[in-house]
């Protein structure tokens, strides 16, 4: 079967791997018809992303069909069902999963980082990590992870009705961060270097948006908040200026979430950690609930969809496209191929 397979030295091409078998007891064989690229999978063509395999499947946002069940799965999933899955593993005994955050599990393998992922024909998984989007069309159901893992987000910040939220970078996981905050009845500031991004967030639910190059961001953000500055500060870029923003932006005894990854340690004034009393809390991808929630949220059908796909490309347009995000980085929500 035709698969897409990445390197660390931007390279990419079409191999051909062998077809998974009827799956195994307690296996899910999924017929995958779109899947992501994401921010990892440029990270890892552009060399920048050390976790992952070298050269490796890309994939984990998935939009597929049920092909066949194993003995032992569970009557609700069928084949010709629309799902999405879950692309993490969990070891089971590390601290966060003993604690039950298996999300956030020491030994975590995604699905194209650490271990090959979806972008093929067809891939088989465990049926614990299937979720069902019956509703949803599978380019539909393929942005549903990158949109949980914001989702995530807003629930690490505790958001509530009463709370002020900046959400720094308006990518696909920030937007999912602005659309959770505002399902919530917070207050929610975008903040962006890119007039289009912010324009698409304010199409789901941020109330103030504000371009970080050309406004007067801090007049601006102090007008919005008078003066007091967002509760809850979101990180969604992973960049040193947008960790040190977070920190003086938000409020006394406010919460920072950070998402992103940042490619270099961070110089950060430790003494306002102490004077504002701030809880900075880490937002590693996404739990079950997440995902039940953005599949809700997008059943609803006020998702803009077709403003969150930039292309959908054919495998033989892996490579192009490919050079053509790297040299156009802020110009991409989310792009799918289509098997």
């Amino acid at each position: 079967m035709k698969a897409i397979e990445i390197t660390h030295n931007q390279e990419c091409r079409i191999i051909d791997i062998e077809t998974p078998p009827q799956p195994s007891a307690g296996e899910v064989l999924l017929r995958i018809k779109h899947v992501g690229f994401c921010g990892s999978d440029i990270n890892t063509f552009m060399g920048r992303n050390l976790m992952a395999l070298n050269p490796v499947i890309p994939g984990h946002e998935v939009g597929a069909v049920i092909q066949a069940v194993g003995d032992g799965v569970p009557a609700h999933l069928q084949a010709g069902m629309t799902v999405t899955c879950n692309p993490y593993t969990n070891c089971g005994h590390c601290a966060s999963c003993r604690r039950g955050r298996v999300n956030a599990c020491e030994h975590n393998q995604t699905l194209g980082v650490q271990r090959n992922g979806a972008m093929r024909q067809f891939i088989t998984l465990p049926w614990q990590k299937i979720i069902p989007a019956t509703t949803l069309s599978t380019s539909q159901a393929a942005l549903v992870e990158p949109m949980s893992v914001g989702f995530h987000a807003v629930s690490r910040g505790q958001v509530t009705d009463t709370d002020t939220v900046l959400v720094i970078g308006c990518g696909m996981v920030g937007l999912g961060a602005v659309v959770r905050a505002a399902l919530r009845g917070a207050t929610v500031i975008a903040a962006d270097i890119d007039d289009e991004k912010l324009a698409l967030a304010r199409k789901l639910g941020a109330c103030h948006t504000i371009n970080t190059r050309t406004d007067d961001y801090p007049t601006r953000l102090a007008d919005i908040t008078q003066g007091f500055g967002p509760d809850v500060v979101i990180e969604a870029v992973g960049s040193i200026p947008t960790y040190q923003m977070a920190v003086d932006a938000v409020a006394f005894t406010g919460r920072i979430v950070c998402i992103g990854y940042a490619k270099s340690d961070v110089t950060l004034p430790t003494r306002l950690f102490v004077q504002k009393e701030l809880d900075i809390r880490g937002s590693r991808n996404a739990d079950p609930a997440d995902f039940r929630a953005v599949i809700r949220y997008m059943e609803q059908g006020t998702c803009p969809v077709d403003q969150l796909i930039t292309r959908t490309i054919q495998p033989e347009q892996a490579l192009e496209t490919l050079q053509w995000w790297s040299e156009n980085p802020g110009k991409v929500f989310r792009i799918l191929v289509e098997f």
